[in-house]
């Protein structure tokens, strides 16, 4: 099965999923603010969802992240 995240945007996602906000994620991962938001963009755009949130969960349920 073909993974739909990089390295970089599993990282951000799973931070997302632990609580973390953008700003605490970039501090963590040791990138920008502008890079975690682009990650996240970035994975919506592929998904086609609207938001964090529809990612999250379309991810969850592809088998990308688990919680």
């Amino acid at each position: 099965m073909k993974r739909i995240l990089t390295g970089k945007e599993r990282e951000v996602f799973e931070l997302l999923i632990d609580n973390y906000d953008t700003r605490e994620i970039a501090r963590i991962l040791n990138i920008s603010e502008k890079t975690v938001r682009n990650h996240i963009s970035n994975v919506i755009c592929k998904l086609g969802v609207k938001g964090r949130a529809q990612a999250v969960v379309e991810l969850i349920r592809c088998h990308e992240l688990s919680i």
